[in-house]
């Protein structure tokens, strides 16, 4: 079992800023995702883990022991890429048996580790075939298995689903999470698919322009984001005018709790906490059928408003529809204006 600390790390190119003063703790066994929009230093702040780039400033420690100065090929750390990096003319045995043999493992105890790894990524049947005749989902399932054939003490994923087509990448990141809380392997995984750390990850720490601006459990950040960045790029929400009066705030016709301060702002407010009911000053623009619920969006005081309407109450919803939209959260974000 294995703990990481990030400790006031940075990162510049000339006079870019890729990491600014990051700091971040992951504990023994504990899979956290780092999500941000592209640009934001995620991949810089896993191959600094990885020890493939230097940091200008800071430390990086695992178990106490600062890593920062010992080469990526001492580390001894596991690494599945996007591209997935498989050896082209080898199997896929030969490709997870390349790293046990670079370790001077004998023989039989990589035909042992070899067959283990092929059952628990499923790819037993596919042992012999190059990866050429693999599809991307089966790819990557190899490029997990060599990562873990040497038993690393830390996994790194650096968006390794983004090239996978939607349905493979869900069934892959399931096996990944399963396959993440059998070993107990502690992880960090890169990602710009706020859906894919969500479902994924213990812990998901967001970042912007170089730095963490909130971490914590997926369902913390989603229900209580710290900024209208998070809330944003966390999840589908609503931004709406906010109008202070005395202790309330009105968005939308609805009195909800906010901050002390100032007398305009913003309000976030996800979809499924607005409810939609026949009647009213709001009208139906547009259904959209999303499974077992419906996305309506509805014109309310000029302001278009999303609400996530379940199926079974859909019925009377259709475009043109005369609604009332009502906000279920009384304690919604509220960004106050400067």
């Amino acid at each position: 079992m294995t703990k990481i600390d990030y400790v006031n790390v940075s990162k510049k190119y000339g006079q870019e800023i890729a990491l600014r003063d990051f700091s971040l703790s992951v504990a023994s066994g504990e899979l956290v995702s780092i999500l941000g929009p592209s640009g934001c230093g995620k991949t810089t702040a896993l191959r600094i883990l990885a020890g493939f780039i230097e940091p200008t400033s800071g430390n990086v420690l695992v178990d106490g022991n600062d890593v920062t100065p010992i080469p990526a090929a001492k580390r001894g750390f596991g690494m599945v890429f996007q591209s997935y990096s498989l050896f082209p003319n080898m199997t896929t045995s030969e490709n997870i048996e390349f790293a046990l043999k670079l370790r001077k493992v004998d023989s039989s105890a990589r035909t042992t580790k070899i067959r283990e790894l092929l059952e628990l990524t499923n790819m037993a049947e596919h042992a012999d075939k190059f990866p050429h005749q693999l599809s991307g989902g089966q790819q990557q399932r190899v490029a997990l298995a060599r990562a873990l054939a040497t038993e690393p003490p830390i996994l790194l994923l650096d968006e390794p689903l983004s090239a996978l087509d939607a349905k493979v990448r869900d069934q892959l990141r399931d096996e990944i999470r399963s396959l993440q809380k059998r070993l107990g392997i502690t992880t960090v995984f890169v990602t710009h698919d706020q859906q894919e750390a969500m479902a994924i990850s213990d812990r998901v720490a967001v970042m912007q322009s170089g730095v963490v601006v909130q971490s914590g459990s997926p369902k913390d950040l989603y229900r209580n984001p710290s900024s209208a960045f998070v809330a944003s790029f966390v999840g589908t929400t609503n931004r709406l005018p906010a109008v202070r009066q005395g202790l309330q705030w009105l968005v939308i016709g609805n009195a909800v709790d906010g901050p002390n301060t100032g007398t305009t702002g913003w309000a976030y407010v996800r979809p499924e906490d607005v409810d939609v009911t026949p009647g009213g000053t709001g009208v139906v623009e547009q259904v959209s059928f999303l499974g077992s619920f419906v996305r309506v969006t509805v014109l309310v005081d000029g302001q278009r408003v999303l609400a996530d309407v379940p199926l079974t109450k859909s019925e009377m919803l259709v475009p043109g529809s005369v609604v009332s939209a009502a906000i279920a959260n009384r304690s919604p974000l509220i960004e106050v204006d400067a």
